[in-house]
């Protein structure tokens, strides 16, 4: 219990310390340029509430839809290896036909069209 004891206060005594030396050690100068607005290290040009273009966002989301349907998939090389492998592969089978019929949809809808 001692033991316990000393470990807490060593940690809180070295949590405090640390949390005391990180408000005196950094030096808050601001000058213009820390400042000013960073953009990838090019000058900011225009406004910063110009309108995206929805169309980026729904391909995202696409994207992270197939992704990680693709992860469901990840498992079958060692699910063959089951005493019953034909019920893996079913289910494999299931989700790549399920995936292709959604990427024909979008496809048929334009859904995957940058361009209008």
């Amino acid at each position: 219990m001692n033991l316990i004891m000393m470990m807490m206060l060593t940690s809180t005594v070295l949590s405090l310390v640390l949390i005391t030396i990180s408000f005196w050690l950094p030096l808050n100068n601001p000058d213009l340029e820390k400042l000013s607005p960073y953009e990838c290290g090019f000058d900011p040009l225009g406004s910063a509430r110009l309108p995206f273009s929805i169309r980026f966002f729904l391909i995202a989301i696409l994207f992270l839809l197939f992704d990680l349907e693709i992860a469901l998939l990840l498992p079958t090389p060692w699910a063959s290896q089951l005493y019953t492998p034909e019920y893996a592969l079913m289910w494999s089978t299931l989700i790549l036909i399920l995936l292709s019929i959604g990427l024909i949809y979008e496809w048929t809808q334009g859904g995957l069209e940058w361009a209008e």
